[in-house]
């Protein structure tokens, strides 16, 4: 029973701090990633989920990274236990942490001495105990504890690791930007085989803003890069890879192939699909990986005041069947205890999933009046309704009405 409660009550104050607070400058962040590219830090932050670990991210904008983190609090010393816990524990041995608001230059957090060691004899009691207590455990803690002393906890964030050079492929960095103000975009280039009778079949995707190695598509060297960041044109480029640097925007520094894509904003006429908002099984409530795009939405919508949208709303299939919606708590990207349950057709869910879009914008100082909403239901599927990808088919699109 002993055993227990110590391991109660060195784990209880982590259980507390890490419900949701505020973001503000006082904010510390126990960080396990950091990421360019958002689908990564999607992954990365389910998968974290699946092990057991309470992984959210969130934007820096100033550095242009997804930061991954597992607890957010303004507890220091509970921040500091669980950033020790976790690189001695678990496969997150790089954790660091961060203090500040996110996107607002956060600061590495520096852990002293005095609570390095603290943090580190209150572990090693909880493992000791919850091993089972022996003779000499006095012994083990000091041997834990100088064992871990010599460990630098508080680390700036470390690169991604140089990319192994396979002699079968060639090293490519996609530097993706805004045209009008040269601005880093987080986002994706996809290479498709010129030569192949499908050409809408992707090849391989690699990612913008990093050294990459690329394999070739065919013997021809003939393919065609493809860059579509949400807000912003696509790009398609056709190049050969057997002598990329005679294409136009490709550069050859050493052996590193630099490809540039420079893209603008939507166009009145436009049209863009957010593949990146997901939502919830039968909700007009959107799954929290959403915020990104959407957020990337709302930065569009306020940073071109005379843009006028509509918002499309499809389904995959026309089945009608039960309706969740957002209750008055305005949780966008979570189901809570006041969602409202319905029923109506597949049209009615695409409309409201449209209008919950709206919604966000409206709540975040977009005019209302430059939005209008359209619902498709499923009578306008990109695959057949039992096809393996027909996920895809549930989707927002946004067109551009007036620019």
């Amino acid at each position: 029973m002993q055993r227990f409660l110590l391991l109660l009550l060195f784990i209880f104050p982590l259980i507390l701090v890490a419900q949701e607070k505020p973001h503000t400058d006082q904010s510390l962040y126990v960080v396990i990633g950091a990421f360019g590219v958002p689908r990564n830090a999607i992954e990365f932050t389910e998968n974290a989920n699946k092990q057991g670990y309470p992984a959210q991210f969130e934007l820096n904008p100033k550095r242009k990274l997804f930061y991954v983190y597992v607890l957010h609090t303004e507890d220091r010393k509970a921040a500091v236990n669980e950033c020790i816990r976790l690189q001695k524990q678990s496969p997150y041995s790089d954790t660091w942490m961060y203090s500040g608001l996110l996107g607002e230059n956060p600061q590495v957090v520096k852990i002293n001495e005095a609570e390095r060691k603290e943090a580190m004899e209150q572990l090693a009691v909880a493992e000791v105990l919850e091993a089972s207590p022996k003779e000499g455990m006095e012994e083990k803690v000091e041997a834990e504890v100088k064992k871990e002393e010599e460990i630098v906890i508080a680390k700036e964030m470390k690169p991604e690791p140089a990319v192994v050079k396979d002699p079968d492929t060639k090293s490519f960095l996609f530097r993706i930007t805004a045209l009008v103000d040269g601005d880093t975009l987080a986002g994706d280039v996809d290479v498709f085989d010129a030569d192949a009778v499908n050409k809408n079949r992707k090849s391989a995707t690699y990612r913008g803003n990093d050294a990459v190695n690329v394999k070739p598509v065919n013997k021809s060297g003939s393919m065609v890069l493809e860059c579509e960041v949400f807000g912003y044109r696509k790009v398609q480029l056709p190049i050969n890879y057997n002598s990329p640097q005679d294409a136009d925007g490709v550069s050859l520094d050493g052996d590193q192939f630099t490809v540039s894509f420079e893209l603008v904003r939507l166009q009145k006429g436009d049209k863009a699909i957010m593949f990146n908002v997901y939502f919830y099984k039968d909700a007009a409530i959107m799954r929290p990986e959403s915020r990104y795009e959407v957020g990337s939405l709302l930065e569009m919508m306020q940073e071109n005041p005379k843009y006028k949208i509509r918002i499309h709303g499809h389904t995959n299939g026309n089945s009608a069947g039960k309706i969740v919606s957002m209750g008055d708590s305005k949780n966008f990207f979570a189901l809570t205890r006041d969602n409202k349950e319905g029923h109506g057709s597949a049209k009615k869910l695409s409309e409201e999933r449209a209008m919950l879009i709206q919604q966000y914008l409206v709540e975040n100082g977009v005019d209302a009046k430059r939005m209008e909403v359209r619902a498709w239901g499923g009578k306008q599927p990109i695959y057949e309704v039992d096809h393996s990808a027909a996920q895809a088919n549930v989707r927002v699109e946004i067109e551009i009405l007036e620019n």
